[in-house]
């Protein structure tokens, strides 16, 4: 008999439905729940009055940017990142830090990290929280300010896998999140071997899943939790 741990199952900004439950919603984070996800992902920024917003993109779909708002200029359905955590309750939330270098809300302070290490110890009910980025500046600042608040490196392309798996364990991180094309059962033992979690996104085949789910991985990120939980129970 197989002891093979099934992956957790994240729901990717919520169970999101476009017309009823928009992604990185409270409505979204709540149909997770009741769709059965284990954890939620969801993605954090600034407002320039420093306060949190959960949304994806730097610019609202006006146009506007999120970091040179105040809190209370953003729409009604854009959580702040306490509203975002009571709503998902029960479940595992991974929270996104957006600060990349490109973009034009960037900030060198890493203001983000302290906002996120202070909404994690103040949330009520208490919820587990794993703080992830494509920057590992901030997840180091979030390691820095809370060494017991679990970090993990997320990465797009893979040129280095043993360099990054190495850096990661270095500077103290316990997973790596990568892009899902870049996903072997190599890189899962690899990161294994060296003491990582892994944690795939964002993935919504099931043939696709059942081959994660072979390989060992952690935790599966999906847009479609309701079916990726169906994929892993049967694979």
């Amino acid at each position: 008999m197989s002891n093979r741990r099934n992956p957790i199952i994240i729901a990717h900004r919520g169970a999101a439905l476009p017309l009823t439950h928009p992604e990185n919603t409270v409505a979204a984070f709540r149909r997770a729940r009741s769709v059965a996800s284990d954890w939620v992902e969801l993605d954090v920024r600034r407002t320039s009055d420093a306060k949190t917003a959960i949304h994806h993109d730097a610019h609202l779909a006006d146009g506007r940017l999120i970091a040179s708002l105040e809190r209370s200029s953003l729409p009604r359905d854009v959580p702040d990142l306490d509203e975002a955590l009571l709503a998902c309750a029960g479940m595992g939330v991974n929270v996104e830090i957006k600060n990349f270098v490109a973009e034009a809300d960037y900030d060198a302070t890493h203001w983000l990290s302290q906002a996120v290490v202070d909404a994690a110890r103040r949330a009520d009910p208490p919820v587990t929280v794993l703080v992830s980025s494509f920057s590992i500046a901030a997840i180091d600042r979030v390691r820095t300010l809370a060494p017991s608040l679990p970090t993990a490196l997320l990465t797009y392309v893979l040129d280095d896998p043993a360099g990054t798996i190495a850096e990661c364990v270095a500077r103290g991180h316990g997973a790596l999140h990568p892009h899902d094309p870049t996903v072997d059962r190599a890189l899962v033992d690899s990161a294994h071997e060296c003491g990582l979690r892994v944690n795939v996104w964002t993935v919504d085949r099931p043939d696709r899943i059942a081959e994660l789910v072979a390989m060992g991985v952690d935790g599966i990120c999906t847009n479609v939790p309701d079916l990726a939980r169906r994929a892993v129970e049967t694979s």
